[in-house]
């Protein structure tokens, strides 16, 4: 069997996404996934790749509600504008008829049974395949499994118990009699990333040259780190993470604010990312994902014609003051994209005025893009921001052409450090070495003696406004009271999102089940 050599990733990404993934969007019609290789020649084992890659387009192809869904609770970012189901549940106040939180279960389990499919077809391809082939469909087949764990787990940090298909035959669902827990939904994706792992590239995943930026062991890795971190299972966090930093293979990318910008994609930091391209033209073919939800709704762009935002994702108050009284820099700037409005009410409510804000608090970013929201948003993601002179010219969809980072290598960092201070051990660097190269690229003094509160505080830093890591962390750490600010309350019973009433009316089992 040859080596297929696939370069341009994107292109066929959204070609194959429209006519080979037939991923079912309920999980209410059997079989649908089954048979959507119809005539497809088995034999023809050069085309398995094909089979992967469209796995791959369709866990990267999210509706706009779905990431805000996961990220959209803690003290890190507020919902904003006119979705009141999202506002709702930012407030801990779940609406069991939000369409956003019914897309999020309907799309990502059609991704993972899609990819079950996809799994299903390779193995079909490997009957015919000789030892080279073999071995490549393992490797698919691993990534694939690795794919799947992406959606699996954040659907269960949302949720908390949440099936766990083990084949595309929906049939399975039919007499379901219980739900797997939190725990063992994640200790099942730690089991799956030991059967992925051998298999997998041993490559940083922007070293691959057929999949760019596709899965490889440290993405494996990565994903087994997070859910042995949900287990409070911190050895095997150190483990895991302690083997992706002695691979010498990740560094921090240098530029902080420009890691979420067109210089960041694909960088030496990113251990998995959904990718997204206009492939360098002003027009025709694109792969996308929707940024409008995270951009102010009002603005003055340096490239005329650019489009604004919906205002839908805001950072909080609490955590610029946060990051103000910590003296931060390049983060803050990065993170949040100030309002005129913004800064007025910063002035108002906390103790710094005009003359003693940092000179980069301004509604003008460094590339000349204002902000000039005031309604919606006051404050708008610099994370989720792509200056209009990165667009490509003739794009004018807001962030057109930006990735979207899930896991980073200072998140690995950060990881591995409160292992340790939470007990783990291993040697390959000490936790305050861990903490302070983060805290280096940061500008920000080293520390000594780091102490877990130091790092949750890092963590804050570091992640907040990416895919509500900074809500799990205190839901893990049961630091309730950070997460009851501005007229929130936070308690336990609020950790998971509640089911929406069409996946109960499928499965009553899951209205038994108290969220």
């Amino acid at each position: 069997m040859k080596y297929i050599k696939v370069n341009k990733l994107t292109v066929l990404l959204a070609f194959l996404g429209t006519v080979l993934i037939g991923c079912s969007d309920d999980l209410d019609q059997p079989e649908l996934n089954n048979n959507f290789a119809g005539g497809t020649d088995f034999s023809q084992t050069d085309d398995m790749i094909f089979s992967l890659i469209g796995v791959y387009q369709s866990v990267a192809d999210r509706g706009w509600e779905q990431p805000l869904v996961v990220a959209t609770r803690g003290d890190d970012v507020n919902a904003a504008g006119d979705q009141q189901g999202l506002k709702n549940q930012d407030r801990y106040v779940y609406d069991n008829s939000f369409f956003g939180s019914r897309t999020l279960w309907e799309t990502y389990y059609g991704d993972i049974i899609g990819a079950h499919t996809g799994m299903e077809q390779i193995e079909r391809y490997m009957e015919f395949a000789d030892d080279e082939g073999i071995a490549l469909g393992n490797q698919y087949i691993a990534e694939a499994k690795v794919l799947r764990a992406v959606l699996l787990f954040q659907l269960s940090q949302v949720y908390g118990s949440v099936f766990i298909p083990t084949s595309s035959n929906l049939n399975d669902f039919a007499d379901v009699t219980s739900v797997p827990s939190k725990d063992e939904v994640m200790q099942h994706i730690s089991d799956q990333m030991d059967e992925a792992i051998p298999f997998l590239l041993d490559l940083r995943p922007n070293e691959r040259t057929d999949l760019p930026g596709g899965v490889t062991k440290y993405t494996g890795l990565m994903i087994k780190a997070e859910a042995n971190q949900e287990l409070k299972n911190y050895q095997a966090v150190a483990d895991a993470t302690g083997e992706i930093i002695a691979s010498g293979k990740f560094s921090l990318f240098p530029d902080y604010y420009e890691l979420f910008k067109t210089p960041g994609k694909l960088s030496d930091e990113n251990l998995f990312e959904f990718q997204y391209s206009d492939f360098g033209n002003g027009e025709g073919d694109r792969v996308s994902h929707l940024y409008a939800p995270y951009g102010p709704n009002s603005w003055n762009p340096e490239v005329d014609g650019s489009s604004n935002g919906w205002g839908f994702f805001e950072p909080s108050l609490k955590y610029i003051e946060f990051m103000l009284d910590r003296g931060e820099t390049d983060r803050l700037e990065t993170s949040v994209f100030f309002s005129q409005k913004g800064i007025d009410s910063l002035i108002a409510t906390t103790p710094y005025t005009s003359e003693t804000l940092p000179s980069f608090v301004s509604p003008i970013t460094r590339d000349g893009d204002e902000n000039t929201s005031t309604v919606r948003s006051i404050f708008s993601s610099g994370k989720h921001y792509l200056p209009t002179n990165q667009l490509i010219p003739g794009r004018t969809a807001y962030g057109s052409n930006k990735n979207n980072i899930v896991f980073r290598y200072s998140e690995t960092l950060l990881m591995y450090a409160e292992a340790l201070v939470q007990g783990a051990n291993n040697s390959v660097m000490t936790a305050d070495e861990a903490v302070n190269q983060v805290r280096a690229r940061a500008n920000m003094a080293p520390l000594s003696g780091v102490t877990l509160d130091q790092i949750v505080d890092e963590k804050y830093a570091e992640l907040s406004m990416e895919w509500g890591k900074r809500f799990f962390d205190m839901v893990r750490l049961g630091r309730y009271d950070e997460l009851s600010f501005d007229g929130r309350t936070f308690t336990e019973d609020k950790a998971f999102v509640t089911y929406h009433q069409d996946q109960i009316d499928e499965f009553p089992i899951l209205g038994e089940i108290a969220n």
